[in-house]
């Protein structure tokens, strides 16, 4: 029996992928991941049956089509409003584990700058690498918005926290630029 009350759609994607070679399976299985997914089973995940979704499916059926697979979509709601909270439930925690990495990502990106400006690392070569690590991180960040359909508990912080980095970075960048205009940086690094 079904509840009146409407409950999330989801799309639920089943792949058959030929054993051999297992490259296949592990591009199709990455892809998956990548998008936020989640594994409900062998060969069987699911997602919000919303737009946010699309180019990761178009991308995976690619790779199961690639590898001579079959891949098969349902749509799907809980059986009971229960059920249907229960799934969300499931899909939220696997995005606050995402949030969780993410979070401890930036802690990792702000020690490092730290540390470069603890020992007075101010080279443009340094800079580079640690604008492409931001980049990096406000990539994951919008990716990981996107997927976060229900919102979770740690959605806030992460963007704080990115904005923190980005500050952060600022920081460092004026750094370097000062130092690479005063003359007396170039003795120092010379004699380092």
């Amino acid at each position: 029996m079904r509840d009146k009350e409407a409950s999330t759609h989801w799309r639920i994607i089943l792949t058959q992928i030929p054993a051999e070679p297992s490259r296949h399976r592990v591009a199709v299985w990455r892809e998956l991941r990548k998008m936020g997914a989640l594994s409900i089973g062998q060969g069987t995940w699911a997602v919000p049956n919303v737009p946010a979704f699309s180019a990761g499916i178009d991308r995976a059926t690619a790779l199961v089509e690639r590898a001579g697979g079959e891949i098969i979509f349902l749509h799907a709601t809980g059986a009971t409003t229960e059920d249907g909270a229960r799934f969300e439930a499931m899909f939220t925690a696997a995005r606050e584990d995402d949030w969780n990495e993410f979070l401890s990502d930036c802690a990792k990106y702000k020690a490092e700058l730290d540390k470069e400006i603890r020992i007075r690392k101010f080279t443009l070569a340094e800079l580079e690498e640690e604008d492409q690590s931001l980049d990096r991180l406000r990539r994951w960040h919008r990716d990981l918005k996107a997927r976060d359909v229900f919102g979770t508990n740690n959605s806030e912080r992460a963007t704080e926290e990115l904005q923190e980095c980005g500050q952060r970075f600022e920081d460092y960048s004026e750094r370097v630029i000062s130092a690479l205009h005063d003359p007396e940086s170039i003795d120092n690094n010379h004699h380092a």
